[in-house]
């Protein structure tokens, strides 16, 4: 049994080789990349073994009562929690889901492209295509639930049942693997915080519940019942919020060629929608005109290649935000 701990001090390489071995006949490896291992149950689990940290971790120091772990090396929650996680939801299930561990997430997701690479070359198990869902662990919190691009309110609603809120992300994993699958997708918390920063630490209570909430949809996806739930993108033009008023629909749409929603709820959250004209000639470098007729309409964020939005390169001192999204 590999434990958090182990998970936590190993390199990605070792960690890649301890997986290897611990699934031993049952797996298929592209080395450096990714690591799938053959499920029974029809949900496919992710989780990146590398951290943004360049030190192995030494030391690990706990809370009096062992619960919150950190380390001066920087813990690496981001996704060793998630690692873990997949680990123990396979040993705690009767009928065992996929496990998919990837290298490189966050690098641009290497392991990710590799996987999907394979997919579409029909390089893996036929078996996948029975999978119903994706779960990822690799969210920061306790409770979050983020689905980038894809838009299935069927699977939404189910995830949510089990007490799991909607938010926002930019990348992981499952923005590439999901669409390559077309199946729904979800990017679950794993009980870390402060990510990307040596004040990093784990919640370690937190992990092992999500972790239930994980083995509850396995145990439910095995049943003849359960259905498949299909990756869905938006419409164009759809993202605009029943509450944004009819004389900004049409800069909100503009805005969406430059900025992800989430980015623009932000700021109207802090400035109100007074703030989308002078963000959209900010990010546009244009100004702004009002449209005749019925309006122009933005491409969408399902258009985008993932890269980040303009603002977050160069806004001004009234818009910079007060930190990224995660």
């Amino acid at each position: 049994m590999i434990t958090l701990e182990d998970v936590i001090r190993l390199s990605q390489r070792n960690l890649f080789s301890q997986l290897k071995k611990l699934y031993e006949g049952n797996t298929v490896a592209c080395v450096g990349k990714f690591l799938l291992v053959k499920g029974e149950a029809p949900v496919l689990l992710v989780a990146h073994l590398d951290t943004v940290h360049r030190e192995r971790v030494k030391t690990i120091c706990f809370s009096e009562d062992g619960n919150i772990l950190m380390s001066p090396e920087g813990i690496g929650g981001d996704d060793r929690c998630g690692v873990y996680g997949l680990v123990r939801a396979w040993e705690q299930s009767d009928k065992k889901p996929w496990l998919l561990f990837t290298c490189d997430e966050e690098r641009g997701g290497g392991g990710a492209k590799a996987f999907v690479q394979w997919y579409g070359a029909k390089k893996l198990p036929m078996e996948l295509e029975n999978i119903k869902c994706i779960v990822e662990l690799d969210r920061k919190g306790k409770q979050d639930a983020v689905y980038y691009d894809c838009y299935n309110q069927e699977f939404e609603d189910y995830i949510s049942s089990k007490g799991f809120q909607t938010d926002y992300g930019t990348f992981s994993d499952i923005v590439l693997i999901a669409p390559a699958m077309g199946m729904a997708a979800v990017n679950l918390s794993a009980g870390y915080y402060n990510p990307h920063s040596q004040h990093e630490y784990i919640n370690r209570s937190q992990l092992e519940a999500v972790i239930e909430k994980v083995g509850e949809i396995i145990e439910e996806a095995s049943g003849e019942n359960f259905p498949r739930y299909e990756y869905l993108e938006q419409e164009h033009g759809y993202y605009v919020p029943s509450d944004v008023p009819w004389k900004y629909k049409d800069l909100y749409n503009r805005l969406l060629d430059y900025c992800y929603p989430e980015e623009i709820e932000e700021y109207r959250w802090a400035y109100g929608d007074e703030v989308l004209k002078p963000l959209y000639e900010h990010v546009s470098g244009m100004p702004y005109s009002s449209p005749r007729g019925s309006g122009g309409k933005g491409r969408g964020a399902n258009e985008r290649t993932g890269a980040k939005s303009k603002i977050s390169q160069a806004a001004p001192d009234a818009l910079v935000r007060t930190g990224p999204l995660l």
